[in-house]
Order: structure tokens, then sequence, then C-alpha cells
């Protein structure tokens, strides 16, 4: 595809959950801001859907325009044979610079067909985003998230997705974008959604978590899991785990946190019983603080952690929440 001179910085892949756009796509915002007084341009966001508040929200969160695609019969939740091809005709009428896409199911499925479709390439899974000498540098993990590099396109436009935790949303007001119908693409799907069902949550989801209690192979059991319960419901925490628990079903998949499961930034993070290998840091290393408890002094972990605690979590935990519990206690008294 050609190198086009664009006056748009960077197009924003909008995602909804419940009507409501994600905090994900108002971080996506705040990234093509930065973008747009680096590079010169305006910056785009793009919709598929019938949801005129959502739209909204967009041009109140920092997008100058946004691209409405009301395609009939399009879901609110990802569809990939619908949504490429409105996605690709907004790409190839605004000619932005960068094509931003949350790291998420819907964005890892969607970014690589759109860059393919564009003759471009794509950048996933980017933990960083900057602006040197007028090119766009995307950092990102590899070889299972011991390593970072730091990538750049020589052809337009970049697509990448983004993990969560790498940009700030702007406060709502920052801006009075404009919201522009897009025509819709001819779109014959060959593939139907014939229901969904969504994985009962209890509490609050782990992207939006301040406080995460989260637990790897060293609770050797499922048991161990009921333990963390208990610490965090005192912190009013949400529990999440590495990759090996989830995978032996000591607990639920949706708990899984790292390269291959969710990235999140809480102020917290309590890693118990958690070794500290690249491909678990890759989904929680941006937390504010670590507090790590494990019996090997020398797991990675605590490499990464502000706190550490070396012994057995099943003295160090139920003693922590019982503390925790009785400073409550004294706090109401």
């Amino acid at each position: 595809m050609a190198q086009p001179t664009s006056q748009t910085a960077a197009l924003v892949v909008a995602e909804t959950r419940d009507g409501a756009i994600t905090p994900l796509t108002l971080e996506l915002l705040g990234i093509a801001r930065i973008l747009a007084l680096e590079l010169g341009g305006a910056v785009a966001a793009m919709l598929v859907g019938d949801n005129s508040n959502a739209a909204e929200a967009l041009a109140a969160h920092g997008a100058d325009r946004v691209y409405l695609c009301a395609m009939p019969g399009a879901a609110p939740e990802y569809e990939g044979e619908r949504w490429l091809p409105c996605v690709e005709h907004a790409v190839r009428e605004i000619k932005p610079r960068t094509v931003l896409v949350g790291h998420t199911p819907a964005g890892g499925d969607l970014a690589p067909r759109l860059a393919f479709r564009l003759d471009s390439a794509v950048a996933t899974g980017c933990v960083g985003v900057a602006v040197e000498s007028g090119t766009v540098r995307f950092t990102r993990a590899c070889y299972g998230g011991n390593v970072r590099e730091t990538v750049s396109f020589t052809t337009l436009p970049a697509v990448a997705t983004i993990k969560a935790g790498v940009g700030a949303p702007l406060a709502r007001g920052a801006s009075s974008g404009e919201i522009v119908p897009m025509a819709v693409p001819d779109v014959k799907p060959r593939t139907r959604v014939i229901s969904r069902t969504r994985e009962a949550e209890s509490g609050k989801r782990l992207e939006d978590a301040r406080i995460i209690v989260a637990g790897g192979r060293g609770l050797e059991g499922a048991e161990g899991f009921r333990v963390l319960e208990d610490l965090a419901a005192i912190l009013g925490a949400t529990v999440g785990a590495s990759r090996v628990p989830c995978d032996l079903g000591w607990c639920p998949h949706s708990w899984q946190i790292g390269l291959t499961g969710k990235t999140v930034t809480p102020d917290l993070y309590f890693a118990i019983g958690i070794s500290g290998a690249g491909h678990h840091l890759a989904g929680c290393g941006n937390a504010k603080a670590i507090v790590a408890i494990n019996t090997d002094p020398d797991a990675a972990i605590f490499r990464e952690a502000q706190f550490g605690i070396v012994a057995d979590y099943r003295k160090v935990v139920p003693a922590l929440a019982q503390a925790l519990h009785k400073l409550k206690e004294e706090d109401r008294a």
C-alpha cells in the first residue's frame, strides 16, 4: 500500500462493553492524542454499530472525528466478518498514519487481518508507544516475555494492538469532536453468531481492579485459592492466577494473568506462590506495587517486587488476613 500524506495521525478502533466504551479504548484515545501532538494531524475513532451514546463519549474523550458505521444487523460485540470490512473502508478513506486497536480477543483477531488487507504490517501486544524523529516506535514483549523489542514500520498505516495500562485516558470534555456517519460497505458474511455466553464474573473485573491477589503453582491445589479469596474479601480485591493453576483446573481461565491471559495495572498486586516467569510479568509488570510471597528465596518474582516475604503462604496469608481484619474492626470502633 502506498504511503499517503495523512491529515489523521491516529485512528482508534473502539470497543464497547454493555453499550459503554471500554476503559482501554479511552486509553487508546489518550495515546492517539499524544501522537497527534507529535506528528501533527487529527485523532479519529471508528465505531461499528448504531450506538450514538458511545459515539458521543468518544467525541468527548479526545476524538476529533468519530466515524460511525451503523451496519444493519451488526451486534455491539465483535464479529470479524462484519467489523473488518467497515474498519478497512474507514482506513482507506481516512488514511491515518497509525491504527490503534486494543490488545483484546477482538483486537487480536481484527488487527492482523486488517494489516493483511492493507498490505501493511502489525505489532501486537505493545507496552509502549513513542515518537522519535517523526517515526512512531512500538515496544512489545518477545521470547515469552523475557525480552522487549522496539519496532518501527516501513509501510503505512502502522497497525498495532496496545495492552491496558500503557496510556492514560483524557478527562471527559477534553474535546468536542464531530460524529461522521460512514457509508456501510457491501458485506455478505459467510458465518453468523448463533449465541453468546459470557462467563459469570464474581466481583470486579481483573482489568478494572485496583488490588489483585494472584496465586500460582506454589499454591499446590485448588484449596489454596480459598485461602487467597479470604484475603481478597478483606482487601476488597479481585483474585487472579498465573497460567499453570488455570491449566490444571484449580481456578477459572478467566482469572489468568500474563502474556496469554489478561493484562492488569492495579495499585497493589499480591503474587503468591508465583515464580515470576516472563510470560506472567508481561501481564502484571505495570502494577504500581508488587508484594511477593514465595518459599524460594531465588524466585524471579523477588526481583520485580517492592516487598517480599520468603515463607509458606499457608502461614503468611491467614495471618495477614487476620491482622487486616483486626485493623478494620479497630477503625470501626
